[in-house]
Order: structure tokens, then C-alpha cells, then sequence
């Protein structure tokens, strides 16, 4: 018996504490953006917005700081690193990230709430203002569209339906945005099957869209139908002013497909380049919403994107086929005798 008990105990492995480094002692600002995607203002911002929620409640089995947590998070979700380097690279376990990514990120989803549509005249006229001076087209509140996120596959009766029409799983992100690529309504729930379109009118837009002061409309691609809170351009143009129209509305729209752009060139977790994101749909969700709400963050305070490697949007050719009602169809024909 005394053989055995000397056996297992020298096969019990040792508890190792490593030394944990402190990059925000050791790197300048430009460095911390290019390893975290953001200054050491920032950071530290952020840090204090969560510290609340993340900190430990013990000083016990050498517990990882908020600034850690926060740290490992932003390092992962801007390099899509394995686990086991982000890891190696703070001085924690593995699983120690892997734990705390979800935690850290639903805690900065709580903090940074910089994610509304705007409901007031003044801030919408601006973003009318905006969208104007970039071709001319009138009354435009935000430019939608859809992109897929690459997520870890599953075993699940439900795993079908997150197979994307371009064969992996994902899920289909809905993203509006404003003329500087910010986003005002974000949706991160459905899966990779799920259609443009039907996210849409799933979704709280049609009744954002009811209840604007002094109206306005989205622009979106030819994958959503015509309404009147939505313009898409003419599938075959037959006049001047419908090409015009056409030339305008794409110009107008392209920004809600830089906003995808730059969103994966900061935070690659996001892009296929960095493989998938490996949790289940849910967190995933999660991370994928606090990297808009750290986009957001990154735009208001006017943070350089550095080349993070080129971004390509593969665009779908699905054109909606529905029926428009006659008001939406009108409201299109007059918009376009203006062109």
C-alpha cells in the first residue's frame, strides 16, 4: 500500500506558477496597437470599465488579474493566435484563456454600450448629411448588409443549418451602418444558412424604421427586397437616370462593406484567415458583438488601423425576387429622376 501512495504521488503533477508578463509596462503606444488594436489609454479604459465584474475574489492559487483577462482577450480577437501562445505570451494556461474569453467579452458588451440606431432629428440629419455628400443620394439613415463568420463545427441535431451557402459553418452577421463605417444595429443570432433577407425582416429593423423622425431609408444590395424603409438598385436598368441611380446607390452602399473589411482586418478572429472561432454559437455571438463594439471604439477615437493583411469580401449573386409593393416601386422611380 505504501509502494502505491509513493507511486501516485510521484506522478501527480506539479502545480506550475509562471511569471506573468506586463506588456503595458514594456511597449509604447504604436507597438500595443499593432499586438492589441488599441493605445495604452484605451486599454486601461477598458480595463477599469470591467474590473468590476472580472475581479477576483481571492488573491488565492495565484487568481489572473482583471488586466490580464482583459488583455489575453485582446490579443486573441486581434490575432486569432491559438490559445496556447496567447497564453505562452501572458504567462497563463490554456484553459485559463479559453475560460476567460467569453467572460471578459460579454463583461465589455455591458460596458461599451456605443451600439443604437440613432432616434433624435438632430444626430439623424447629420448621418443624412453625411451619406449625401458621398453621391448625392438623398435621405439615407444607413447603408445593411449580411457577412459570414467562420465558427468551430458541432455535432448537434441543429449543425445543418449552420452551413453557409459557400459550404462552412458560420454565422450570418446583419450589420447597419452610418457614412463612417459605424455600427448602429448589429445581429448576431442567426445561423450561417439563414439568408440576408429573412434576418432583415426578422429582425427589430422594420420597426426602427416605422418609428423615425422625418423618415428616411436603408440602402441595401439586390439580395433584399424593395421597401419603403429599404432601396435596392434596379436589377436591369433601362434608362440614363436608372443607371445613374444604380452608379450612386452603389457608391453610397459600399461603406457597409468597408466597415466588414476593416472589422476583420482589426480583430482576424473574425475572418477565415484566423480559422474559426472555437465555442459554441452562443459565445461566439458574444465575441463577435463585442469586436463591433470595439470598432465602434476604435472609430470614435480615431485609432490608425495598421496593415493587419488584405480583406476579401466575397459578394453572393442572389438577387430577391419578390414582388415590391407599388409604394416602394414609385418611391425608387422618383428618387431616380433626380439622377
Amino acid at each position: 500500500m505504501a509502494t502505491i501512495l509513493f507511486m501516485q504521488r510521484s506522478l501527480r503533477k506539479q502545480r506550475v506558477f509562471r511569471d506573468r508578463s506586463q506588456p503595458l509596462d514594456s511597449f509604447d503606444d504604436s507597438e500595443l496597437i499593432s499586438r492589441y488594436r488599441f493605445p495604452r489609454r484605451i486599454i486601461f479604459d477598458l480595463i477599469d470599465g470591467v474590473d468590476e465584474q472580472l475581479r477576483p475574489y481571492t488573491e488565492r492559487s495565484h487568481a489572473i488579474p482583471t488586466q490580464l483577462q482583459v488583455l489575453c482577450t485582446l490579443r486573441y480577437i486581434a490575432k486569432a493566435d491559438f490559445f496556447s501562445e496567447v497564453g505562452d505570451v501572458h504567462g497563463v494556461s490554456k484553459s485559463s484563456v479559453s475560460v476567460c474569453l467569453p467572460r471578459v467579452c460579454q463583461a465589455l458588451c455591458e460596458h461599451l454600450q456605443n451600439i443604437k440606431f440613432p432616434s433624435s432629428v438632430h444626430s439623424l440629419r447629420k448621418i443624412k448629411d453625411e451619406f449625401h455628400s458621398i453621391a448625392r443620394f438623398p435621405n439615407v439613415v444607413g447603408a445593411i448588409d449580411g457577412t459570414l463568420i467562420p465558427i468551430k463545427g458541432m455535432s448537434t441535431e441543429d449543425e445543418h443549418i449552420y452551413v453557409s451557402r459557400k459550404n462552412f459553418h458560420a454565422l450570418n452577421i446583419q450589420g447597419v451602418v452610418d457614412a463612417e463605417m459605424r455600427f448602429l444595429n448589429i445581429n448576431c443570432r442567426f445561423p450561417g444558412s439563414a439568408h440576408d433577407a429573412y434576418i432583415m425582416s426578422n429582425s427589430t429593423i422594420p420597426d426602427i424604421m416605422a418609428n423615425l423622425p422625418e423618415g428616411g431609408w436603408l440602402l441595401g444590395d439586390s439580395g433584399y427586397p424593395l421597401k419603403d424603409f429599404l432601396m435596392t438598385p434596379f436589377n436591369n436598368h433601362s434608362t440614363p437616370t436608372e443607371e445613374r441611380y444604380n452608379r450612386a446607390h452603389c457608391q453610397t452602399r459600399n461603406v457597409v462593406e468597408r466597415a466588414f473589411g476593416v472589422l476583420k482586418s482589426r480583430f482576424r478572429c473574425l475572418h477565415k484567415s484566423g480559422g474559426c472561432l472555437p465555442f459554441k454559437p452562443t459565445k461566439c455571438a458574444i465575441i463577435i458583438e463585442t469586436c463591433c463594439r470595439l470598432h465602434n471604439k476604435a472609430i470614435e477615437e480615431r485609432i490608425p488601423l495598421q496593415q493587419g493583411g488584405r480583406v476579401v469580401l466575397q459578394q453572393h449573386m442572389y438577387v430577391h425576387r419578390g414582388a415590391p409593393p407599388r409604394s416602394a416601386r414609385d418611391l425608387r422611380q422618383h428618387i431616380a429622376s433626380r439622377f
